[in-house]
């Protein structure tokens, strides 16, 4: 098994934390947050060690760093890591601009460690039956690919804390985006994007209330980037992909629908099983997403949001 530490015991930590203990592949051996409340609650609920300092974290016998920490922290910390030659699993986005993460990439290659993001859609059975699809030609020619997302509210009701909502480190540009970015980049090659209008708030420390951007893949297929808050209706996130003999819908990051001329839309099914990002971390598999690929991703995220 793999060894891991955990910087970052919020809602997205605790989740990871629930991951690895249902995962044969991993094994935590130490816990970080600068919440000690936070960090008593981890160890009574989850059984696992914890520390009181980045220091003790960084001396444990671990073989990867996972940072779950707001973004403008994400840089210190994986470049802290890799100089003491520990691979670094690293939450989305990559940093807090396209800057620190390059320097991140840079540190990773310089010191030879292996790096990872957490892009749960990777290591879904059923995005990856998608992905077999589209390339197999089941919907024939890709001919456009829309992203829509609506947000009753930002902050969603269970991810409240203090940088969620920022300008400078939140948004929903940041923290949802870069899931279907780097899908779409790993289905479709290179995205340009061509234009884009981003909304703020009047209050200039809030972040981005409505985005419309589009562009064209590699291979020159046009896409649609939407997304917006406040929105007076339930939460829906959707990823289509129309091709000349059918449309795939990826909705609510789980449940995929085809659809067909004059057919009713049906859900798809699959009994396809997939490694877990902890195997593929373990065997350095082309599924995992580097660093590399998050800096592209990361600079996706920064051109829209100027």
């Amino acid at each position: 098994m793999i060894a891991i530490g955990i910087i970052g015991a919020g809602i997205v930590g605790e989740r990871l934390i629930k991951q690895i203990q249902q995962d044969d592949a991993a094994q935590i051996e130490a816990v970080y947050d600068t919440d000690r409340n936070r960090l008593n609650y981890i160890e009574e609920h989850y059984g696992v060690a914890v520390t009181d300092s980045l220091d003790e974290l960084f001396q444990a016998d671990i073989d990867w760093v996972y940072i779950g920490t707001p973004p403008n922290s994400h840089a210190e910390l994986a470049e802290t890591a890799a100089r003491r030659g520990l691979h670094v699993l690293c939450e989305k986005p990559l940093a807090q601009d396209a800057r620190a993460a390059q320097a991140m990439a840079e540190s990773a290659t310089n010191n030879r460690i292996h790096t990872a993001m957490h892009f749960p859609l990777m290591y879904s059975p059923i995005v990856r039956d998608m992905a077999m699809r589209i390339k197999s030609g089941d919907i024939g020619k890709v001919r456009r690919i829309e992203l829509h997302t609506v947000f009753p509210e930002w902050p969603r009701a269970w991810q409240q804390n203090p940088w969620i909502a920022s300008r400078d480190q939140g948004g929903f540009v940041r923290e949802v985006f870069p899931h279907y970015l780097q899908l779409m980049h790993r289905l479709f090659g290179t995205l340009e994007i061509s234009a884009h209008q981003v909304d703020f708030p009047e209050d200039i420390e809030k972040c981005e209330t409505g985005i419309i951007a589009h562009g064209k893949t590699q291979q020159g297929s046009p896409f649609l980037l939407s997304g917006m808050s406040g929105a007076g209706q339930n939460e829906l996130l959707q990823f289509k992909v129309y091709g000349d003999d059918g449309v795939l819908t990826l909705e609510n990051w789980s449940r995929l629908y085809r659809e067909e001329r004059g057919k009713t839309r049906v859900e798809v099914q699959t009994e396809k099983t997939v490694r877990s990002l902890f195997d593929e971390m373990k065997e350095q598999s082309t599924f995992l997403v580097g660093f590399d690929e998050g800096l592209v991703v990361q600079r996706y995220i920064d051109q829209l949001l100027k």
